[in-house]
């Protein structure tokens, strides 16, 4: 199965960071799962890292590029489809306004991967037919 992975599941696996366990720990794991990483993860890593929120012993591009080379990640690329999904995502949580969040859950939508997540707010989207697994 693909699954579609959130930007701290990426920096938790990355460090073997305790929070990465149960059910997203055992579909991290699973040989049998394509996890895949967007592009505006590393968008949201550089931004983070600029503003001194996201402390990395190198750059974010060769976090990214070391994090994909050593884990096996498939990218996946910012398309128009995934950018018109997100312009027409409801904001069905006031409070989750998170523009990357939005992008991630407007890819998995529209490619129909299941969301590799420990951010409860997304449940607010499952109706919408967004896959979690957190």
């Amino acid at each position: 199965m693909k699954l579609l992975i959130d930007s701290p599941v990426l920096a938790w696996a990355a460090v073997d960071d305790p929070r990465l366990a149960g059910a997203r720990r055992a579909a991290y794991i699973d040989p049998d799962n394509d996890l895949l990483v967007s592009t505006a993860t590393l968008w949201e890593l550089g931004i983070k890292y600029a503003l001194g929120k996201l402390p990395l012993p190198v750059t974010p591009r060769d976090f990214f590029a070391r994090e994909i080379t050593e884990r096996g990640y498939v990218v996946l690329e910012v398309k128009r489809a995934h950018a018109e999904r997100a312009a027409e995502l409801p904001y069905l949580d006031p409070k989750h306004r998170d523009p990357f969040d939005r992008m991630l859950i407007s890819q998995a939508l529209a490619e129909g991967i299941p969301l590799l997540s420990a951010d409860q707010r997304f449940s607010a989207y499952r109706d919408l037919g967004l896959g979690l697994v957190t």
